[in-house]
């Protein structure tokens, strides 16, 4: 049996309070553009290791930065003064002392293969410099990684917390940077670059949406045509968070327009003054949710085998999301690991649920932390195939 708690909690969640704060960084933000550049090297390294080893040795590669460059930018173009560094750092090994893989050559290519899907305007070693720092990695958390135990031992005494459902508030804010972040939308409108934050806030029943996305220059001819392209982009905003709502829904863009516009050559605000950190963003459901219970952990880069900080962040999720399905109740749930113990035996599993006590509910609810805690190897090879978002 695993150490299963369920509380009932009599506070009202935060979909049903009088006020709600949801933010969502996309992936062209320098906090997101890092993120998703170091869980890019994580899957690209468990698959060299997979194919070399038959395994995953051990990683952490979940420090990095991006240093803004400066820009010289008008309607229409502009050049770089000073280009973007990008800085990756943490945690590799090498090899199994018979055979290595080499692992700076693979997070470099990585790296610009990642900011070129990214970034699609950018010039590598040009526009933006990567260097690697990734060192091996410490001998006692290497030494719990490569136990011979069936199922990982935990790297860390740490927690990972999640919810469900999604507020309509926290629906539309990720819905609004998905679609204009999408191929599809990108294909329609390009001037519009992949650095999008949607920032959402309600009052009662007043929502109000406040977008900031960078607007690529080579597209944009003059400053009337930035705010007749601008206007598209607010009305497609608005078009989403209403058909969530079901009512009307204010939302403005680029608020801060001015003399200066938000116009980039590459399509982020990296280029020009705007540093990015791994695990600054979006928390793993996508999404940053002060309102919410929510852990600061970094998870990108983190190894997918015992790394439970990365783990239990997101099966704390899934978790939820199944216990909400099957029994309609809001549900928070937390999940507490014990350094050097199993990752499928948490110190604590703590459910959650909002309401009044229900017999079913509760049976139903310590029958799938169960079955989801006995499955979570299975978290590993979703990472690794990318099926997993963390940011």
């Amino acid at each position: 049996m695993k150490n299963v708690v369920i509380e009932y909690n009599k506070t009202i969640p935060a979909p049903y309070r009088d006020s709600e704060i949801v933010e969502r960084k996309g992936k062209g933000h320098p906090d997101s553009l890092i993120d998703g550049i170091m869980e890019k090297i994580s899957q690209t390294l468990s698959q060299a290791y997979l194919e070399e080893f038959g395994h995953i040795l051990h990683h952490n590669v979940d420090k990095g930065q991006v240093c803004a460059g400066e820009v010289e930018v008008t309607f229409g173009g502009g050049k770089f003064l000073q280009p973007i560094y990008i800085l990756l750092s943490g945690r590799a090994s090498e090899g199994d002392g018979k055979r290595t893989i080499p692992v700076q050559t693979i997070a470099l290519e990585t790296a610009v293969n990642y900011i070129k899907e990214v970034l699609p305007n950018i010039r590598p070693g040009i526009d933006v410099i990567v260097d690697s720092k990734i060192g091996r990695g410490s001998q006692d958390l290497t030494a719990l990684f490569n136990s011979k135990n069936e199922i990982p031992l935990a790297n860390d005494t740490s927690f990972g917390t999640g919810y469900a459902p999604f507020s309509k508030l926290e629906q539309s804010v990720k819905a609004i940077e998905n679609t204009l972040n999408s191929p599809s939308f990108k294909h329609n409108h390009p001037e519009l670059g992949s650095d999008i934050k949607v920032m959402g806030a309600r009052f009662g029943d007043n929502v109000k949406i406040t977008v900031a996305a960078a607007f690529i220059a080579q597209h944009v001819n003059d400053r009337a045509d930035y705010e007749d392209k601008k206007e598209k982009i607010r009305e497609e905003a608005q078009k989403i968070a209403e058909q969530v709502f079901e009512r009307e829904v204010e939302v403005n863009v680029n608020t801060a327009d001015d003399e200066e516009v938000f116009l980039t050559l590459t399509g982020t605000s990296a280029e020009m003054g705007d540093d990015g950190s791994v695990g600054r963003g979006n928390r793993v459901n996508g999404l940053i949710t002060p309102m919410r219970a929510m852990t600061l952990e970094a998870a990108a880069g983190k190894n997918p085998v015992n790394h439970v900080g990365k783990l239990y962040s997101i099966a704390s999720f899934e978790i939820a999301n199944r216990i909400y399905q099957e029994t309609g109740v809001d549900v928070t749930v937390t999940l507490l690991s014990q350094i050097g113990k199993p990752i499928n035996e948490p110190k604590l599993a703590a459910v959650d649920i909002y309401g009044s006590s229900d017999e079913r509910t509760e049976r139903l609810a310590r029958s799938i932390v169960e079955e989801e805690l006995n499955n979570i190897t299975q978290l590993t090879y979703k990472l690794v195939k990318g099926e997993v978002s963390v940011f």
